[in-house]
């Protein structure tokens, strides 16, 4: 399967990659700067691409059958928050560029704030959630911007038409990570251990997006997965 990956020198990304080359995919990866591009690609072919442009786009993912969106928004706090419009831009132009190519379908890597924690509320509505982030994920309260941002995001699949599916890790990302390939699915509801406890490593989460991309079952639908 040809595959394409932007945020491809991200860690999510980075993981999806190394998960789609293990499994004997081809591989286009897209970087935001040739600078991060490494010095031995192997058998993946490696292509600067503006994730905000709609005509870069849809020319770079020409040929692809699936393109994984796993983009972040800085290399540090300061600068994700700063470029959290990014997040809902860069889903406008994805669906922008795939009305040239309506066959190819999208996976979406986005947050996990827009996951419910009882039916009807979004975690990211939860009183006090912001006031909460710097104890909880290391975060200042502003950080909610790209939380939002992510909804944002969600909400623009959502109403379109395309062949989109959006997978939310169930709340951070645990570090350092390992693939053991077991863990828990879910719809839109937050995964929570029976200790209180969230998430799911960055290798797992790889193998659960290359699950969908094989064995596609959340065609413009969102999932979770989690420990």
């Amino acid at each position: 399967m040809e595959i394409g990956i932007f945020g491809a020198s991200g860690v999510i990304g980075g993981r999806v990659l190394e998960e789609a080359v293990s499994l004997g995919h081809r591989v286009r990866a897209f970087t935001r700067a040739e600078s991060r591009i490494p010095a031995e690609t192997g058998a993946v072919t490696w292509r600067v691409a503006n994730v905000v442009d709609p005509d870069e786009v849809a020319a770079a993912i020409a040929g692809l059958d699936v393109v994984v969106n796993a983009i972040n928004t800085g290399n540090d706090v300061p600068e994700t928050i700063a470029n959290a419009g990014t997040l809902p831009a860069a889903a406008r132009t994805l669906l922008t560029a795939l009305e040239q190519h309506p066959a190819t379908r999208v996976i979406v890597v986005g947050g996990a704030g827009s996951l419910e924690v009882r039916p009807g509320l979004q975690l990211v509505d939860v009183e006090g959630f912001a006031e909460r982030l710097p104890d909880s994920l290391g975060v200042p309260e502003e950080y909610v911007k790209v939380v939002l941002a992510h909804r944002e995001a969600l909400n623009l699949y959502r109403l379109s038409n395309r062949n989109w599916t959006y997978v939310s890790p169930s709340a951070g990302l645990v570090q350092p990570g390992e693939r053991t390939g077991r863990f828990r699915m879910g719809g839109n509801q937050l995964l929570v251990r029976a200790d209180g406890t969230t998430g799911i490593s960055a290798e797992d989460l790889a193998v659960a997006i290359l699950d969908e991309i094989e064995f596609p079952r959340h065609i413009q639908r969102r999932f979770t997965v989690g420990y």
